[in-house]
């Protein structure tokens, strides 16, 4: 598959070279842009693919386009570029910009996902969700989750759930980044050094998400594992509740949620 991407930033970058790693296609299949040149042909040199000259080159010579730009240049993209868009896959990572205005400003003749994928794609464990515009076959979705897929999961929703995908995963990783940097100041205020309490919390964090994975457990149970009447953890999680955590956590979700769609509405056509 030709792949093109518009918008060479951290995450738009971070999908070519998993993409390039998983032997999804070949350097010389993959065309990409920037406005800022400069990051285009950064990635060109690292990567090895291939620098367009602008947008509408990107869209005419490739079959699948990545959109990786700030949700407010996303529209004018899609307009700039809208005659070569016809009949090619697009694929916005663009928050907040909804399928119909993508498609409006694309075109009817381009067939839309919009994704919503989070920071950790950068070392290929993100969690991605998409949503399907109308006319997307399921070739197309295989081509998608390929890209996808090679930087960590993809999930299937409807696009109405993107804002809480967003309040979620999206934002998530601050939430986990938060808790692993209280865990570790916890154990600096108990006498562990800075260094051995970072890397313990880290691979605390790590391990029980794996083991969430792994075992397909619900965390309950996991937790009750680790859990003996009277013990240390007893102690731990009551202290953790004196302090509302998990209500705290549901309350981010819903906040980063209600946020997402309050900031998405900016960013649409009527």
């Amino acid at each position: 598959m030709k792949i093109g991407l518009i918008g060479c930033g951290k995450m738009g970058s971070a999908l070519i070279q998993g993409v390039l790693a998983a032997k999804v296609c070949q350097f010389a299949d993959i065309l990409v842009y920037d406005r800022v040149l400069e990051s285009a042909k950064t990635l060109g040199k690292e990567s090895g693919v291939l620098v367009a000259a602008g947008n509408r080159e990107v869209a005419k010579k490739t079959e699948i386009i990545l959109l990786c730009v700030k949700p407010n240049d996303a529209l004018a993209v899609l307009a700039e570029a809208r005659v070569e868009l016809e009949g090619k896959l697009l694929i916005s990572i663009a928050a907040g910009v909804t399928i119909a205005s993508l498609q409006k400003a694309a075109g009817q003749g381009c067939r839309i996902v919009r994704v919503m994928p989070n920071t950790p794609v950068l070392v290929r464990k993100g969690a991605s969700a998409y949503a399907l515009g109308e006319g997307v076959s399921q070739e197309n979705v295989s081509a998608m989750e390929q890209i996808f897929t090679s930087v960590g999961l993809a999930f299937s929703v409807e696009e109405s759930f993107l804002d809480a995908v967003t309040g979620l995963s999206g934002s998530g990783p601050a939430y986990a980044y938060l808790f692993i940097e209280a865990l570790a100041e916890g154990g600096v205020q108990m006498g562990l050094s800075q260094e051995l309490a970072m890397e313990l919390a880290v691979q605390t964090v790590a391990g029980a998400a794996e083991m969430v994975s792994q075992t397909k457990q619900h965390p309950v149970e996991l937790r009750q594992m680790v859990t003996s009447p009277g013990g240390t953890t007893v102690a731990g999680l009551a202290a953790l509740e004196r302090g509302r955590m998990t209500d705290s956590l549901k309350d981010a979700v819903r906040a980063a949620t209600l946020r997402s769609r309050e900031l998405g509405s900016r960013h649409n056509q009527e």
